[in-house]
């Protein structure tokens, strides 16, 4: 069995993608905010977004060996366009209704009639984020496969 996950050239692909991703979070959020935030990483948000990657590695890389007319690559097609609409419109608006909410605790919390907890104002990517994660993906899938091919 593990001989076979260690030669899946598209699972390789699509976790290469993901790892890959998720470490260039690091070094770009250090570039504009000036401070290491290892935990970005794992983190939802961020550039480029892994999720896009991922899902991008996955849906090319399927394309790249079982071919673009299989019903795989539709499925993996279809999966990557939920993905991706998820990734800069739901979680991103969720991130707007947490910020929202805290500066709504924050006032309260101002004259302490009440407690509160902040929530994760990051969840979702900006467009600009989602488009380089599917860049990344690309980028990846197809170095890969050259790589294999």
């Amino acid at each position: 069995m593990w001989q076979q996950l260690i030669h899946n050239q598209m699972l390789i692909t699509a976790l290469a993608a993901w790892f890959l991703s998720g470490l260039l979070k690091l070094p770009i959020e250090y570039i504009i905010t000036k401070k290491w935030n290892l935990g970005l990483f794992f983190a939802p948000g961020g550039m480029p977004s892994a999720h896009s990657a991922l899902v991008t590695a996955t849906m090319l890389s399927v394309g790249l060996y079982d071919g673009f007319n299989t019903a795989a690559f539709v499925i993996a097609f279809t999966l990557m366009m939920v993905v991706l609409y998820d990734a800069a419109g739901v979680r991103r608006q969720a991130g707007y209704h947490a910020e929202k909410i805290n500066a709504i605790i924050n006032a309260l919390l101002a004259g302490d009639p009440i407690s509160g907890e902040e929530l994760n104002e990051v969840l979702g990517h900006t467009p600009r984020e989602v488009i380089a994660g599917v860049f990344t993906g690309a980028l990846i899938a197809i170095s890969i496969w050259l790589f294999w091919h």
